[in-house]
C-alpha cells in the first residue's frame, strides 16, 4: 500500500496550527491560577501544576469541620490581595486535606490547619501568627533575598521603606557581602540584611557613620540605631548581630518574651509602677545608656500596672517600693543586688552603675520565682479553664491512641505545643486541636467528637 505524503504546502499551516494550540494551552494554564489576590482552590488534579507555575505559593491544608480552619479563612482572604501585590508576589491557595488525604500525606500534613510556603516548589512549614497583618509581615520576609545588594542612595531608601518597622535591619557599608551572607541566611526570619555597594556622603551623614567598613543596625519600631566598625571577623561580627536583634531596652510583654527565648543572655529587669508615665520614660533613656555599655546582658522593663501577674512572680506587689532592679535568668531564678534593690530619686544613672558593679562582683541574693505568684503568671497566659480543657483533650487522645493501637494501625506523631501560645483560652489548642485527630486510623468519628468537645469548652 502506498504511503500518503503530506503536501509540502500544508506543512507551514500545520505548524501554525500546532503553535496556536500550544499557545492556547499555555494561556489556559495561566488562567487556571489567577494572580489577582483571590485564594485559589487546589486539589490532586492541579496541585503539581500550580507548583510548577507559581514561584511563591502559600497553601492552607484545611479540613471543613476544623474550627481553627474556619477562623483562619477570612484572615487569608484579607492577606491574599496584599501578598499578590508584593514585588515577589505570593499566591494563596487552599487544599481540602481531609478530602484529598493522599496529597496531604505527601507533604507531611498531620493536623489542621497546616500552612506551607512553597518557594520554587520547595515546602517550608509556616508556624507563625495567623492574623492577616502578621501573615503579610512574616511571608514578606520569607521571600526576600537573604542579603539585598544596594547600588545607590535611592536603593538604600527604598530598601528601608519596604522593610517596614516589624524587623530590625542590618545595612553594611563598604563591607564585602560574603562576610554577611552567612548571617543573612541564619537570621533571615528575624531581620533584614543588605550591603550598600555605592552610597554618598549624604547616606553617611544620615546613618551617622564617618568611616568604612561600617555595619548599621536599625530598630525602626523602637527608633534605635547602633554602629559596628569591626573587627569583621566571624565571632565579633555574629556577636554584634545576635545582640542587636533585640532593642537596647526591651518592653516586657507576651510578644517580647517569645523573642527572649532565642537569646541566652540574662535580663536586667526594671520593675516600674506604670511603664507609660513620664518618670518611667526618662528612666528608660537612662537604661539605654547602661544597656549600650553592657551588651552581654539584656535590659528590660515592665510596669505592674501593665502586667501585674508577671511582676508578682518576683515578689513584687502594688504596695512594693518601686522602681526595683533585679537580674533574671529568663527561667525560674533571679538575683537581687545587696543594697541596690530599689532606685531612689536623684542620680539614677549612678545607682544603675552601682547595681551592675554589685552584680558583677557577686554581691547578690539568689531567689526563685514565688510558687503561687508564678502560677498567677501562668494563668495570664493560659487560663485555668484552658488547663482543664488541655487535660481533657490529652486524656481523650490517649484513649484514641490506645484503641487505634489495637488494630496495629500507624500511630500519629507526638503532639507539639508551640512555645509562647496566646493567653486566650482556646489559643492553647492552636497546636493541640491542629493535631492528628483525623489521621488516627479508624477513629474519624472519635476525632470529630473530640473537636466538638473542644469547641464547646472553649466557647
Amino acid at each position: 500500500m502506498a504511503t500518503r505524503v503530506l503536501p509540502p504546502a500544508l506543512l507551514p499551516l500545520l505548524l501554525l496550527l500546532l503553535l496556536s494550540l500550544s499557545a492556547r494551552h499555555i494561556v489556559a494554564s495561566a488562567e487556571d491560577f489567577p494572580r489577582d489576590g483571590r485564594v485559589i482552590d487546589l486539589d490532586e488534579s492541579n496541585f503539581e501544576s500550580a507548583l510548577g507555575a507559581i514561584d511563591y505559593l502559600f497553601v492552607d491544608f484545611y479540613a471543613p469541620w476544623c474550627g481553627h480552619c474556619k477562623r483562619l479563612a477570612p484572615e487569608l482572604d484579607k492577606a491574599a490581595p496584599v501578598l499578590a501585590e508584593l514585588s515577589e508576589p505570593i499566591v494563596v491557595a487552599k487544599v481540602n486535606a481531609d478530602k484529598y488525604r493522599k496529597l496531604g500525606s505527601k507533604y507531611g500534613v498531620d493536623g489542621f490547619p497546616t500552612l506551607m510556603l512553597f518557594i520554587h516548589g520547595v515546602p517550608i512549614e509556616y508556624t507563625g501568627s495567623r492574623k492577616a497583618d502578621h501573615l503579610v509581615r512574616n511571608l514578606k520576609k520569607f521571600v526576600a533575598p537573604d542579603v539585598s545588594i544596594l547600588e545607590s542612595d535611592s536603593a538604600i531608601k527604598n530598601f528601608v521603606e519596604n522593610a517596614g518597622t516589624s524587623f530590625p535591619m542590618f545595612i553594611c557599608f563598604g563591607v564585602n557581602d560574603s562576610l554577611i551572607a552567612e548571617y543573612g541566611r541564619k537570621y533571615k526570619k528575624r531581620a533584614w540584611f543588605a550591603v550598600a555597594k555605592d552610597f554618598s556622603d549624604d547616606m553617611m551623614a544620615a546613618y551617622d557613620f564617618d568611616k568604612v567598613p561600617a555595619l548599621v543596625a536599625i530598630h525602626p519600631k523602637y527608633k534605635e540605631q547602633s554602629l559596628f566598625y569591626g573587627p569583621f571577623e566571624e565571632n565579633f561580627l555574629e556577636e554584634f548581630v545576635r545582640q542587636s536583634l533585640l532593642p537596647l531596652v526591651v518592653p516586657i510583654n507576651t510578644e517580647t518574651l517569645k523573642m527572649l527565648n532565642d537569646d541566652e543572655r540574662k535580663v536586667v529587669l526594671t520593675i516600674l509602677e506604670d511603664d507609660s508615665d513620664e518618670n518611667s520614660t526618662q528612666l528608660v533613656k537612662v537604661l539605654k545608656s547602661a544597656a549600650n555599655a553592657n551588651r552581654d546582658l539584656v535590659f528590660g522593663y515592665v510596669g505592674i500596672k501593665q502586667w501585674d501577674e508577671f511582676v508578682e512572680t518576683f515578689d513584687v506587689s502594688k504596695s512594693s517600693q518601686l522602681p526595683k532592679l533585679l537580674v533574671w535568668d529568663r527561667n525560674e531564678e533571679y538575683e537581687l543586688v545587696d543594697g541596690s534593690e530599689r532606685l531612689e530619686e536623684g542620680d539614677q544613672a549612678s545607682q544603675i552603675s552601682q547595681f551592675l558593679e554589685g552584680y558583677r562582683a557577686g554581691r547578690t541574693i539568689k531567689k526563685k520565682v514565688s510558687g503561687p505568684s508564678f502560677m498567677g503568671f501562668l494563668n495570664s497566659l493560659v487560663s485555668m479553664n484552658s488547663l482543664y480543657i488541655l487535660i481533657f483533650v490529652i486524656a481523650l487522645l490517649a484513649v484514641m491512641v490506645y484503641f487505634a493501637g489495637q488494630d496495629d494501625t500507624p500511630q500519629p506523631r507526638r503532639l507539639r505545643i508551640q512555645k509562647g501560645t496566646s493567653c486566650e483560652s482556646e489559643a492553647i489548642f492552636d497546636q493541640i486541636q491542629s493535631c492528628s485527630y483525623a489521621h488516627l486510623a479508624g477513629s474519624t468519628l472519635l476525632s470529630r467528637l473530640a473537636t466538638g468537645w473542644v469547641a464547646v469548652l472553649c466557647a
